[in-house]
């Protein structure tokens, strides 16, 4: 009896599935009769491959006459294919991109074939992270494909990737990659229990998950690098670190990680150590005047005339004459009408948007200081700030140098130099308070470690740097040549 009534259940709540099913505009249902059984299949058009469909599963079907359903899956030539025998489990496995077959007065079996459909585009060369030497290969949208561009660069079987689903509704896949024996266990318990509490219904992009799993998500400094390029993703993980792929999402974030190392270039690594060297030391001068070089002008004009060597002064005089605004208005126009040319090149077309930022700066910035309403020295301290901030590698380290100069100004405006100083101690101050998966994002600036800054401001060759970075805490410290791995 309890046989018949679960049966009848089962029946029951079939037939509740396939109602909703019916509801929708893409849901497809066959039966085929033969001599002996009527096989039925049903799937979602939208979310299936029909030329699978039409090549593997239809042709079978159609030929021949079957008695239950383990003939059907043995003469089908797709793996993964499962019989379950729960109604309940139809619907979502439907949208997954499964087939469900039946048989009509048969035990209430289901057999789910798997041909869901994956358009993705091909792997391309990095845009952001653009290299003249190296590898060109940069991830796409589907996570399948970019953790096959990783295992064949790490072809080991200590690979370990962790996949769970993330979003209430969304159900999106993400997957924790770290390589056994090297990464922290402590680092990789902490990402996948981090990515488990995300509360949100969706995850449309890695984006979500860094602002979801940061120590501070209220600081404006990225506390996860994100990259496009496998060649990295594989560097850092034979270093000890976990990256974190999201399905949708052409980048990938990586964690533990530092400050120092979002103004280094992977390409640093392709060039010779002095090269290296000589343009990383470039790139953080280039940051550093960024930021500090128009509150340097707005504090001096406003407050320190004194420190304006004479044969200087007159060109700034001069430049300033027909100037009706005080340098900190002055300053704040030119710099957002900068951050209005970078906005309107970025979200126009390219080609479009490459037109805009040549033509509108030559234009405004010419018609600006023919009006009077800015002074031709700020003019060029603006721009040059501008190509600073372009250096930076990491486009989100990039967001964070162009914010911070506003306050910097404020700042200056009011206090002077000492403003300058004031908010630079508080930006100090932050850093020092500010981790990344619980390790401190200063290292190794603080904690002081000299081992870290072989590759730090500066890059030593590949022999000098034997260990591997002590932030990331790996289980092995010595780098993996065939004689140390094993120790």
């Amino acid at each position: 009896m309890k046989k018949k009534a679960s049966k009848r259940k089962k029946q029951r709540d079939f037939e509740n599935t396939l109602a909703e099913l019916v509801k929708k505009d893409d849901f497809i249902d066959y039966q085929f009769e033969h001599n002996d059984s009527s096989i039925c299949l049903g799937y979602l058009k939208s979310a299936i491959d029909t030329e699978k469909l039409e090549k593997y599963i239809l042709p079978q079907i159609q030929q021949n006459d079957y008695i239950d359903l383990n003939e059907v899956i043995n003469d089908i030539p797709i793996t993964k294919s499962q019989l379950i025998d729960d109604p309940n489990q139809l619907h979502e496995k439907l949208i997954q991109g499964y087939v469900f077959i039946y048989m009509e007065n048969v035990n209430p079996q289901y057999l789910l074939v798997p041909i869901p459909l994956t358009k993705t585009r091909q792997v391309d060369i990095p845009e952001v992270e653009f290299s003249v030497v190296g590898p060109k290969e940069a991830f796409v949208e589907n996570i399948d494909t970019n953790l096959n561009l990783v295992r064949k660069r790490i072809a080991v079987p200590e690979l370990s990737i962790e996949k769970m689903k993330v979003g209430t509704v969304t159900k999106t896949k993400v997957a924790v990659v770290s390589i056994e024996g090297i990464a922290d266990k402590e680092n990789v318990r902490t990402v996948i229990q981090r990515i488990k509490d995300v509360q949100m219904d969706q995850v449309i992009d890695s984006s979500y998950i860094q602002q979801a799993i940061t120590d501070n998500q209220n600081s404006p400094f990225p506390q996860l690098l994100d990259t496009e390029r496998p060649d990295r993703i594989a560097a850092v993980l034979t270093e000890g670190k976990v990256a974190i792929f999201v399905d949708g999402s052409p980048h990938v974030l990586i964690g533990p990680t530092t400050l120092v190392e979002f103004f280094s270039a992977f390409e640093d690594y392709f060039l010779n150590w002095t090269l290296a060297s000589a343009f990383r030391l470039i790139r953080l001068f280039a940051v550093f005047f960024s930021i500090l070089i128009t509150p340097l002008y707005v504090a001096v004009l406003t407050h320190h005339f004194e420190l304006i060597p004479k044969t200087l002064l007159g060109t700034l005089v001069s430049s300033r004459t027909q100037v009706p605004f005080p340098p900190i208005l002055e300053a704040i126009i030119l710099e957002l009408t900068i951050e209005l040319l970078r906005e309107a090149g970025a979200r126009l077309p390219s080609k479009i948007g490459q037109t805009i930022g040549i033509v509108g700066g030559i234009v405004i910035g010419t018609a600006s200081v023919e009006a009077g309403l800015t002074s031709n020295v700020l003019l060029i301290i603006v721009a040059l700030a501008a190509l600073g901030s372009f250096t930076t590698p990491v486009y989100q380290m990039g967001n964070t140098i162009r914010l911070i100069r506003f306050p910097l100004l404020v700042f200056a405006h009011i206090y002077g130099i000492l403003g300058v100083g004031i908010c630079i101690a508080y930006i100090m101050v932050h850093l020092l308070k500010l981790t990344s998966l619980g390790r401190p994002f200063l290292e190794p600036i603080f904690p002081f470690r000299l081992t870290d800054l072989k590759d730090a401001f500066i890059r030593l060759p590949f022999d000098k740097q034997n260990k591997r970075p002590f932030a990331v805490r790996p289980e092995k410290v010595l780098r993996s040549t065939k004689q140390n791995y094993d120790k």
